[in-house]
């Protein structure tokens, strides 16, 4: 499993004995980015346990504060966070709720850009702010709490004072995105009052920064690209693409017996199975052209198609965004939700190439400016939780991102650029160089001459 430090600092947002309550100032704001309309009066009062939802029943006094917490006691500093009383009122009726049913106690379990230890009262989440939220959990050994399972998650779209219900399978150990019979949601929409002290309430500290991540992605980018099964995991679940139980099939394959040794480390690597996704596991991510200039193009096309990939960038526009190519965003930003927060590393690599397509497409960004003006904000949230050195490769100690946003930085000056757009790049560029000391002044290697590889049957003139 990919474990990263900043994902450690993500948990110790709970961890941590600095952690202070947000104020009803912050938590005004945050409801106001995404309650669609002012709420005025409500008559009804929503149970106490909305208004001071981590209190423990009196039926609890007396046994271990464990076995009367949502969370764990290190992580329940949720439970210090006194809300104003209308404000609780507002989310308690207007958001929406999830509910998992039979998940066990000591799961790691998390929504969007926080997670916990889950207690034994657990059976899920309250006032969820409508829109796209991630899910994400981690089994625990029973026998060794400390053995963790890999990360799996899903993404849901939430509607306002909508509720969804879940269950937890036991034989498999994640969460059953099956979608429960209507009368059962009845029941329990019906039996919330009663629930909810068992719900644990959507922590707001972190709103701003999940809508910042995620404020490109739709709920048809969510439905296009989650896998068929909708659950997302940190290990892509495998098969051979030949299975060759027997060793007559390897013999058919011109492969040597099981216990024959290696002659080579480049031997041992090619006598390693091939693999592929198991089907529906698999995130839909869209199909990145290896060839980055069209069929039939002279040699000059292809040097000027290779160093300016604005031909393969509309060719991925046209076929997998046609109806609004900012939709390419949303795809940018689902593939580094998955990778940060999924610890998905195939969606990091898939960020990696889409952004690269993007920053190297010198003509698009003047036909496509406003969607490169959102490039740059989404950027700027996005390397802001990321370390400075996580992008140096371990062997060439080339930085993948400072050379990449060198070429995205030298074509958004171009007199041609849009102005917006130009101030824009010009602003976070020095906001980088100030930040990570990131040298953007040196003339960019992909200024060098340039070694194309033709395609067979074509000459040079």
């Amino acid at each position: 499993m990919l474990w990263c430090p900043w994902m450690l600092e993500t948990k110790g947002l709970w961890l941590s004995p600095n952690f202070r309550p947000v104020s009803v100032e912050a938590e005004r704001e945050a409801l106001r980015a995404w309650r669609p309309e002012t709420l005025s009066s409500l008559d009804l009062v929503p149970p106490t346990s909305a208004l001071f939802p981590m209190q423990d029943s009196h039926e609890d006094e007396g046994k271990d504060k464990k076995e009367s917490c949502f969370w764990s006691p290190i992580t329940g500093l949720m439970a210090s966070m006194q809300m104003d009383p209308e404000l609780a009122k507002q989310l308690f009726f207007e958001g929406a709720t999830v509910i998992i049913l039979n998940m066990p106690k000591g799961t790691e379990f998390g929504i969007d850009y926080n997670s916990w230890e889950v207690g034994p009262k657990f059976r899920g989440v309250k006032m969820i702010p409508p829109g796209i939220h991630f899910l994400h959990y981690s089994s625990v050994d029973k026998a060794n709490p400390r053995e963790v399972g890999p990360r799996m998650g899903f993404f849901l779209s939430l509607k306002q004072r909508g509720l969804t219900v879940l269950r937890w399978n036991t034989v498999q150990e994640e969460v059953d995105l099956s979608p429960a019979p209507e009368a059962e949601v009845e029941a329990m929409r019906a039996n919330l009052p009663e629930l909810d002290q068992f719900l644990g309430p959507y922590p707001y500290a972190t709103l701003k920064k999940w809508i910042s991540l995620t404020n490109f992605i739709s709920e048809a980018t969510m439905e296009k690209l989650q896998p068929e099964s909708r659950q997302i995991c940190a290990f892509s679940d495998v098969l051979p693409v030949l299975a060759m139980k027997h060793t007559k099939d390897r013999v058919e394959q011109n492969l040597p017996r099981c216990g024959t040794e290696c002659r080579s480390y480049q031997e041992g690597l090619a006598r390693l199975p091939e693999m592929k996704p198991r089907a529906g596991t698999e995130i839909r991510f869209s199909e990145l052209p290896t060839q980055m200039f069209p069929a039939g193009a002279t040699p000059a096309e292809i040097t000027r198609h290779s160093m300016d990939l604005s031909y393969a960038l509309e060719t991925v526009l046209s076929k997998q965004f046609p109806c609004n190519p900012q939709d390419v965003l949303g795809e940018l930003q689902f593939a580094f939700v998955c990778f940060l927060l999924g610890n998905v590393y195939e969606a990091f690599e898939h960020w990696k190439r889409l952004l690269n397509l993007l920053c190297r497409s010198e003509a698009a960004m003047v036909k496509h400016h406003t969607l490169y003006i959102s490039l740059i904000s989404i950027l700027y949230h996005q390397l802001g939780e990321i370390p400075a050195d996580f992008f140096v490769d371990i062997v060439s100690q080339d930085n993948f991102l400072t050379s990449t946003l060198q070429v995205f930085f030298s074509s958004a000056c171009s007199i041609a650029v849009d102005a917006t757009l130009r101030k824009k790049a010009e602003k976070f560029q020095a906001h980088l160089t100030k930040k990570f000391r990131w040298d953007f002044a040196s003339e960019p290697e992909d200024c060098a001459p340039v070694v194309v590889e033709l395609p067979e049957g074509i000459e040079t003139g």
